[in-house]
């Protein structure tokens, strides 16, 4: 079963293999370097945001009451 926190998470992967590969598409077509800095900071947010949900997400009801 698909859980919101599973949906989430692979969401955000998909948001950074969709931003690494929009940049590597266009970068192998020719960008100046305004495009290029465009493109990298697209993808390091991209990746900033999967690792936010990650590690922002809260803890599963289980691990709680273990702990």
């Amino acid at each position: 079963m698909i859980t919101p926190k599973n949906l989430v998470e692979y969401s955000s992967v998909g948001l950074v293999i969709a931003a690494s590969g929009l940049a590597g598409h266009f970068a192998s077509q020719g960008m100046t370097m305004v495009q290029w800095a465009g493109a990298a900071a697209a993808v390091l947010g991209s990746i900033t945001v999967a690792v936010a949900v990650r590690v922002w997400a809260p803890a599963p009801a289980e691990v709680r009451q273990r702990d």
